[in-house]
């Protein structure tokens, strides 16, 4: 039987034979491309070729892919686990041939690698084809249906509509008829009692597509009409997991040697068997996909968070912790522990997991703290839901605080509602959850119009490196609409604006011609074009136009581009070499580094790298730039490539002195350019991560300048300029010992107050009634309070206070009242609170209110007495 690793290798050298170049994997986390989070599919790193914006170098390529679908159009989370095939990372086998093979040979290496290389049995096999589509006025796929005649009996060529067999990037962009090849894996029996055709495409976990060949030919546009691509190109994709699970004769594919290391660790660490309970089993498999995903996430360089791609890894892992808390009963952090076995697994033919395992390590270990702390405090809040819950029901709108606030899923929400007897109103959970995802979508719905040409042009060049304006044309543009704001994209013939990249925001600017000026207020790369972004339209479209760059903010960008290569090559010789940059942000007033380092930095280390950087600057190294070499060529120069960044063959190094790295942002022309650097804050991101915020040229000097205002200000204010710290800390000091002395005065104060309320307690009904205005902080009033509740038993106490206008009651019970009487202390200052124009509530013990209206104090003590006279013994 084939390992799984034999399985990739044997893929790979088949298509190599063909004549295929053998490409590496690109990162999991996509960089640079604002239309998508994650590599979703294979096609994902050759999408400019496909789109025509950048030249293929080679014809034939193929590859095993990294995917991550747990959003958007391809979401398969919720499926994970509660089957045996869906994944959110798995591996994606590819061959592709941009404008060269199609059909015919795509289709016959198909079945040779399936059927003689891996030998399966051609009678398990089954192959769709494109039926057609009226409404786009396409014909059946003829032309795949006569290859696969070659091949394969026609009773097992099916037609497929074109939801299974056409298919398209997005909305828009490149698409096109499919051919999909499934296999049926169940027994003969079952095989000769139900045909294996009637089950092609029902969601059977047995009878499964295993290979999508992609024939891309058309372009939709954002109209929904179809246009023919310049070139055909083919893009195939295999399921690596499902493959396996064909190949080593599996009905599941977590029973192949892809995931069984995994669940047997989990085995181990749980004490539970897989295979023996269906809920604890789903558990199992939600942790072991949901580990790889994660893993490889951190690896490529995304790290949870509470937005966007971070925010999805961040569900991805609670979702198989939260797995492992309900079902496995594993309270303490464990998912971390999972990661040696993976990279075992898996780092010999990716890499990135065996060198990044430290640090997918401890964010995950992190990340798992962090959430089982969440969890705890969720169960309290929902302890606090369930005791004011008087009907029986927790209602929509409490469910959904807690799965917002506290990460709380609804299926954990409901199990603990049904073990206590509880009920929950799930149709206003799905109110209050689809207004937030509709809220979500409002915030970041981007429409599109088609792009609209004015010159054909093959390829743009940015000459920004060189010079900050130039004579361009705009070559197409598209009308754009966000949160009912509408603006224009634009692409010229050449730009000299940079588009944001490599941590760099884009460049600012303006186009004019005679009297005519447009803003460019971004600029970002997009399949491969620079994309303009302006607030609207010139009058005349085809003019000869000057593109001209912000100078100011392009060369503050430039300060801190620079500063940045300065700043990781002094941490990597202050901290060590294991330092590596885990993202950036280089905007004009001030700059971002985050690394990979264990622990706070020290004032002392802060201040050498800070002195380091700043020396480097006053050597004035010169900028020495490498365009356009070898990638080869630049490591072997000692540059520095940012894991997780995917390189193209040729490459732009940037040199300082000893500082070599790869990049494509604009610098300098010498760092005594720069100025001066300045540190203005260091701070964890996440476990294993810190961040380093910094600022330099004109922006450090105004730094310094405000600083040493406030020390003049603070010099002034105490009155001794030689040692204005010395006094400030002997003012620190008085105010301690004079603090220490109020509130030993205010101690005294309530306890002789407390005593002349016990002395004027009131009875009503059997029970002592303290109801009194006092001039005391809410601090001091509710230690009164409680020193009350313990000292006399049968007590209800009502103190109030008023301060600049506003009015406070606190409310206390003894537990004897509570239990006798069924009087609560939240209860009755929700009553009483309307009378000072407020609101408020609390524990049965213990409540308290704020309000506008001081006056109604004596009417809230009158209420208290009123509801206590008419309470009766239980």
């Amino acid at each position: 039987m084939l390992t799984s690793a034999e399985i990739r290798q044997k893929f790979l050298d088949f298509f190599s034979d063909k004549g295929h170049q053998i490409v590496a994997s690109a990162p999991i986390v996509i960089k640079n491309d604002p239309t998508l989070m994650f590599t979703n599919a294979g096609m994902n790193q050759f999408k400019d070729i496909i789109l025509g914006n950048a030249p293929a170098r080679d014809k034939r390529v193929a590859d095993t892919q990294k995917c991550l679908r747990v959003s958007g159009k391809h979401n398969d989370l919720e499926e994970v686990g509660h089957d045996t095939y869906h994944h959110t990372m798995f591996e994606m086998l590819g061959n592709w041939s941009f404008g060269d093979y199609f059909k015919k040979e795509t289709i016959a290496w198909a079945w040779e690698l399936l059927t003689e290389v891996y030998g399966l049995p051609k009678d398990r096999l089954y192959v769709t084809i494109f039926e057609g589509d009226q409404s786009d006025d396409l014909p059946r796929d003829t032309e795949a249906y006569d290859s696969w005649k070659e091949w394969i009996s026609e009773d097992r060529i099916l037609n497929g509509n074109k939801k299974d067999n056409f298919w398209e990037m997005g909305d828009v962009g490149p698409c096109g008829p499919s051919s999909e090849i499934h296999i049926d894996l169940r027994s003969d029996e079952e095989r000769n009692s139900v045909p294996g055709d009637s089950l092609v495409n029902q969601d059977h976990p047995l009878v499964v597509e295993i290979w999508n060949l992609v024939f891309m030919e058309f372009n939709r546009k954002a109209d929904g009409t179809l246009v023919h691509l310049p070139a055909r190109h083919v893009d195939t994709g295999m399921g690596f997991e499902r493959l396996c699970m064909a190949l080593q004769d599996k009905k599941s594919n977590y029973d192949t040697d892809v995931f069984q290391p995994i669940i047997r660790e989990i085995e181990k660490i749980s004490g539970l068997a897989y295979g023996k309970n269906e809920e604890q089993d789903v558990a199992f498999r939600v942790i072991a996909d949901h580990l790889r995903a994660v893993s490889f996430a951190v690896a490529d360089g995304q790290l949870p968070s509470n937005n966007g791609a971070g925010y999805v890894i961040r569900r991805i892992l609670r979702r198989a912790i939260r797995y492992g808390y309900q079902f496995l009963n594993l309270k303490e952090p464990f998912i971390y522990r999972l990661v040696e076995v993976l990279q075992r697994e898996m780092g010999e033919f990716f890499p990135e997991i065996r060198t990044q395992k430290e640090l997918v390590v401890k964010v995950i270990q992190e990340e798992e703290a962090g959430f089982l702390r969440t969890v705890e405090q969720g169960l309290n809040r929902l302890n606090q839901i369930l005791e004011s819950t008087k009907d029986g029901q927790v209602s929509g709108k409490q469910a959904f605080e807690l799965f917002d606030t506290f990460g709380f899923p609804l299926d954990l929400t409901q199990l603990i509602l049904r073990e206590r007897g509880y009920s929950l109103d799930e149709k206003g959970f799905q109110k209050e959850m689809a207004a937030q995802k509709e809220r979500s979508r409002q915030a970041t719905s981007l429409e599109t119009g088609d792009w609209v040409t004015l010159l054909d042009d093959d390829q743009e060049e940015f000459v920004g490196y060189d010079r900050l304006e130039s004579s361009i044309r705009i070559a197409a543009y598209r009308q754009v609409q966000q949160k009912k704001k509408s603006f224009y994209q634009l692409v010229f013939t050449m730009t000299p604006f940079y588009p944001e990249g490599g941590g760099q925001v884009g460049d600012k600017g303006f186009i004019e011609a005679e009297d005519e000026r447009i803003r460019i207020f971004d600029t970002k790369r997009e399949n491969g074009q620079i994309v303009h972004y302006a607030e609207k339209l010139p009058e005349n479209l085809h003019f000869p136009f000057t593109a001209v760059v912000d100078r100011g903010e392009r060369i503050s960008t430039a300060r801190n581009h620079s500063a940045t290569h300065l700043l990781h090559e002094t941490l990597r010789e202050v901290l060590g070499t294991h330092v590596e940059q885990k993202g950036s942000l280089v905007a004009p007033d001030h700059l971002r580094f985050d690394f990979s380092h264990f622990q706070k930095l020290t004032q002392e280390e802060i201040r050498e790298i800070e002195g380091r950087v700043n020396e480097r600057i006053r050597q004035n190294l010169t900028l020495e730039e490498f365009r356009n070499i070898p990638q080869k060529e630049a490591l072997d120069m000692g540059a520095m490539a940012l894991f997780g960044e995917k390189y193209g063959d040729t490459v732009r190094a940037i040199k300082f002195g000893s500082s070599i790295e790869l990049c494509g942002g604009t610098h300098v022309q010498a760092t005594g350019d720069i100025g001066l650097f300045l540190i203005v804050h260091e701070s964890a991101v996440a476990a294993g991560i810190r961040r380093i915020e910094a600022i330099t040229g004109k922006a450090a000097e105004s730094y310094i300048h405000e600083k040493m205002d406030q020390l003049r200000e603070i010099a002034e204010e105490v009155k001794n300029p030689k040692n204005p710290i010395g006094q400030v800390r002997q003012l620190k000091d008085d105010n301690s010992r004079l603090q220490k002395e109020v509130a030993r005065l205010t101690q005294e104060k309530a306890s002789h107050l407390g005593d002349q309320l016990i002395a004027g307690a009131e009875s009503i009904n059997g029970i002592r009634f303290i109801g009194k205005t006092v001039d005391l902080d809410m601090g001091a009033i509710k230690d009164l309070c409680f020193r009350l509740k313990s000292e006399l038993k049968g007590l209800v106490v009502v103190i109030g206070n008023s301060h600049q206008g506003k009015a406070n009651i606190s409310v206390a019970i003894s537990d004897d009242v509570i239990q006798a009487r069924g009087l609560k202390a939240g209860d009755l200052v929700k009553k009483v609170a309307p009378l000072i124009k407020g609101g408020g509530g609390g524990q049965p013990g213990f409540a308290a209110a704020g309000g506008s209206d001081p006056n109604g104090l004596e009417a809230a003590y009158q209420e208290s007495r009123k509801l206590i006279s008419q309470s009766n013994a239980s």
